[in-house]
């Protein structure tokens, strides 16, 4: 089960078309420590889900193109873990009634004050937090994840790596974090600022080559020729490449 940080290091995406909202906002929460990515539509949210960890999305309700209910019952399919704050008009109890509905787990009428959103933010952040807690131990009771490539087997809820003779392979925090952001997104460039911030959780400082270190480690204990991979390519310039097919069961 996804565990959401405390909030001093969550990261918070913003959906919303009007520009100068979003700056204003970003701007507050980034000044009282938390991380923000900022999308003005549907396309644009669903491209920085795929790019980050995102730990909290405060959606509009009222969109271009895909409005925020229909969003809110997407994300709600494929990212049940990921909690919503859904930016409604004032006075339309309707919508923040069906936004509820749809899953969104708290609303903002229009207009609010940034303070009053960073309060609920904290506030559901820190109930996730609590369910998260709650629920450590009952993996056992609920459908275990696994990936599956290359003959490999990662076993996401029990953080276990099985070589293809069955061998489970030692990994680190930081190993495990990285290999997960790479199975997640196989046959994608990502960046290292990508893969700092999927791995970690957290803003990458620039020029940080320690995702480079992780790499090699991984491919020391998953190559058969660390000196030319095959499962973890360089994209010179730009990143690395998880080129396996994967497959989650």
């Amino acid at each position: 089960m996804y565990s959401p940080p405390m909030e001093a290091t969550a990261h918070i995406l913003i959906v919303d078309d009007h520009r100068d909202i979003r700056e204003l906002v970003g701007k507050f929460l980034v000044k009282h420590g938390l991380r923000v990515t900022q999308a003005a539509n549907g396309t644009e949210m669903w491209k920085a889900l795929e790019d980050h960890r995102i730990d909290l999305v405060v959606l509009d309700l009222m969109l271009p193109g895909e409005d925020g209910l229909s969003l809110c019952r997407r994300l709600r399919g494929e990212r049940n873990y990921t909690p919503v704050i859904m930016l409604t008009a004032m006075g339309e109890e309707t919508d923040r009634i069906v936004g509820l509905e749809m899953g969104a787990d708290d609303y903002v009428p229009k207009p609010f004050s940034s303070r009053e959103l960073l309060a609920r933010i904290k506030a559901v952040l820190r109930r996730m937090q609590a369910v998260a807690e709650n629920s450590t131990g009952s993996a056992g009771e609920e459908e275990r994840s696994v990936a599956l490539f290359a003959g490999w087997t990662l076993d996401l809820s029990r953080h276990d790596l099985h070589r293809p003779d069955g061998v489970i392979l030692p990994l680190s925090k930081g190993e495990y974090s990285l290999l997960v952001a790479f199975v997640e997104r196989s046959k994608r460039v990502l960046t290292r600022d990508q893969l700092l911030d999927l791995a970690r959780g957290r803003s990458a400082v620039p020029f940080d080559r320690s995702i480079d270190t992780q790499v090699s480690r991984l491919r020391r204990k998953m190559e058969e020729d660390p000196a030319n991979p095959i499962l973890i390519k360089t994209v010179w310039g730009d990143g690395y490449m998880f080129t396996a097919d994967v497959s989650f069961q």
